[in-house]
């Protein structure tokens, strides 16, 4: 399962984190972001605050067929999402509850194990990306790093011996995602087609294609190219020609503009 979780102060605190075994985060309008959390070998008790899907969606959740859990969406997406195959989930299915102590739209939350009991036993899913040994080739230390989507929003990672953590982020102490690596793909945005009700364009990250990109991992960093021959493809890496995997463990994956956004090390 793949919920969408609000990504702003107003959606403090973000509640089932710590439970995901992968997180991507996306830009969305007004140059915030929101994240899409993958949950497969734990299934906390309550996630959220839910928010609404985006196309960009598409390319996270169709590699390993998961369910995507979201408030709901534009039509245009939920058109788009229902011809790519992928399953939503959203307000009035199982799990689905508000918030007494939040004030709406942050109020949506989930709880997963009533929509677990309603999915279909499936087949194990093939492996989300190439997971395998440290890529080590070319690794230079990088113990801290800021990932800018806008001018107004920069994710911080600082590596604390045990994994990465987001610095300013507003999930419970125990219950944030600690990384053991993180993906920075730079990417391509485009238009949506649609304003969100504030009047703001909404962008759509192209999921698919290739771009550069960057591994951290182990308080170093690996420079290379991501691939996504299509929206439902798995992800490709390599450096210098040659594939190279992503050990296995928690992973954070930032979807990052290629034209506004960018990283800086410190």
């Amino acid at each position: 399962m793949t919920v969408k979780i609000d990504n702003t102060a107003a959606a403090a605190p973000q509640v089932g984190l710590g439970a995901a075994d992968l997180v991507t985060e996306e830009l969305v309008e007004g140059g915030l972001t929101r994240l899409a959390a993958m949950y497969y070998s734990e299934v906390p008790d309550l996630v959220g605050p839910v928010r609404s899907t985006r196309a960009c969606d598409i390319g996270i959740v169709a590699p390993v067929d998961a369910a995507l859990v979201a408030s709901g969406g534009a039509p245009v997406t939920l058109r788009r999402l229902e011809e790519a195959g992928v399953d939503v989930y959203a307000e009035g299915d199982p799990g689905f509850t508000r918030a007494d102590d939040r004030t709406a739209p942050y109020d949506v939350m989930n709880e997963l194990p009533a929509l677990v009991d309603e999915l279909a036993e499936t087949e194990p899913p093939a492996p989300y990306l190439p997971f395998g040994a440290a890529a080590v080739q070319d690794a230079r230390r990088a113990t801290g790093f800021d990932v800018r989507f806008s001018a107004g929003h920069t994710t911080s990672w600082r590596f604390d011996g045990d994994g990465y953590a987001r610095r300013g982020d507003i999930a419970p102490e125990g219950d944030d995602f600690v990384a053991d690596t993180v993906l920075v793909l730079d990417v391509e945005i485009g238009d949506a087609g649609y304003d969100d009700p504030a009047g703001n364009p909404v962008p759509e990250t192209i999921y698919e294609g290739t771009g550069p990109a960057m591994v951290f991992h182990d308080g170093t960093v690996v420079e290379g190219t991501w691939t996504k021959t299509s929206l439902a493809a798995a992800l490709e890496l390599e450096a210098d020609g040659d594939p190279f995997t992503v050990p296995p463990g928690n992973t954070w994956i930032e979807l990052v503009p290629r034209k506004d956004g960018g990283v800086r090390l410190g």
